[in-house]
């Protein structure tokens, strides 16, 4: 089985947001190998009005599951944790107890209804990410 090299973004802004983003990180763990964490960086709600502030965190993580694979343990682990709407089906974003994004997966690109790799707006639009990616891309 080959590895591959994947940048995760990490996001959230209800209830105690640096331990939501360790959980995660812990679940993570679980199925992956864990190369590079960020610091945590706080951050204003981007594309949605909302009184709480976002704390984040960057990962480089080593893994044998394909792109697909990958985005439904994220998104299993997003549940598991009390997220209970996703933007991608909602269309619009809100707050959140936990977000994981699949931002690069090796140097593939990728498109489907579910998943774009790279994530475009992680990587060029958002100054948060784009200050936390900084040091790994």
């Amino acid at each position: 089985m080959s590895q591959h090299k994947v940048i995760l973004l990490l996001g959230s802004n209800l209830g105690d947001q640096k331990k939501n983003l360790e959980t995660a990180i812990e679940k993570i763990k679980g199925r992956c190998e864990i190369l590079n964490i960020s610091e945590f960086l706080t951050s204003e709600p981007v594309e949605f009005v909302s009184s709480n502030i976002f704390c984040n965190i960057a990962l480089i993580i080593s893994t044998a599951l394909s792109p697909i694979q990958l985005l439904d343990f994220v998104k299993n682990i997003e549940v598991e944790m009390g997220r209970t709407n996703d933007s991608k089906a909602s269309g619009a974003y809100c707050d959140r107890i936990i977000d994981i994004d699949i931002v690069k997966f090796n140097g593939l690109k990728f498109l489907s209804e579910r998943l774009e790799i790279p994530h475009q707006k992680n990587l060029y639009e958002r100054d948060f990410s784009k200050i936390l990616l900084n040091a790994f891309i």
